[in-house]
């Protein structure tokens, strides 16, 4: 079975720099599919400033059209904070022992990971793939790693990243993805400020974004 991709994240709107990771890792990785899982309540980051119906919403208006791509609603349905090991067990035992699981995230975000909750379990329960865009290079992740993060990467990087397809969990891969410049903030502004979006998101979720009137108050929350 050819490992599954999941893909996190508050998609607050989902733009091309989520779709665009999301479609090279399937690609570069042979993903059998990448799962989209908007987050409910983020422990990480301030809350949303939309619905999760709106996100959710926006999210498979993206995917629409790519069989590569589905969506999960699991973390919107959970009360309380959403936290990435607690889905990757349900995954886990929904998928079996065998099924290869890839949990991808950026490069920023996985020099975080040591500060996630029971952030060595995830290995436990799936690959890690990291996906860095050029002028970002690999061999400064290291002296920007936290010593436990550092430990483990030396511990599970895996040369051959297909080497996925042959271990159900437990590694750690590099992905270089083409530099997108994109980051759900600077939609948010833009649309504040009455820019065009155009190019930076899918039409299908600008004309979402636009017919329920989103974005359209002053919020100051970071999250991407």
């Amino acid at each position: 079975m050819s490992p599954i991709g999941i893909l996190g994240g508050t998609f607050d709107p989902v733009h091309y720099g989520h779709l665009r990771l999301a479609q090279e890792a399937a690609d570069r990785l042979r993903l059998a599919e990448v799962r989209f899982i908007p987050s409910g309540t983020p422990p990480h980051r301030a809350s949303p400033g939309t619905t999760a119906e709106d996100r959710l919403a926006m999210v498979r208006l993206a995917v629409s059209g790519n069989s590569l791509f589905t969506v999960d609603e699991r973390e919107l349905r959970r009360s309380g904070p959403g936290y990435t090991v607690d889905t990757l067990q349900e995954l886990r035992e929904q998928a079996g022992a065998s099924q290869s699981l890839v949990l991808l995230m950026g490069a920023d975000a996985f020099l975080d990971l040591a500060t996630w909750s029971r952030w060595h379990r995830l290995f436990e329960l799936a690959h890690i793939a990291v996906a860095y865009r050029p002028g970002f290079p690999v061999d400064t992740w290291q002296t920007r790693m936290p010593q436990p993060l550092a430990a483990e990467y030396n511990a599970r990087l895996m040369r051959q990243p297909l080497g996925i397809h042959t271990a159900p969990a437990g590694g750690i891969v590099v992905v270089p993805i083409t530099a997108l410049d994109i980051s759900a903030t600077l939609i948010r502004d833009s649309l504040r400020s009455g820019a065009t979006t155009r190019y930076l998101l899918p039409d299908a979720v600008i004309q979402y974004i636009q017919e329920h009137s989103l974005y359209s108050r002053d919020w100051t929350a970071t999250g991407e």
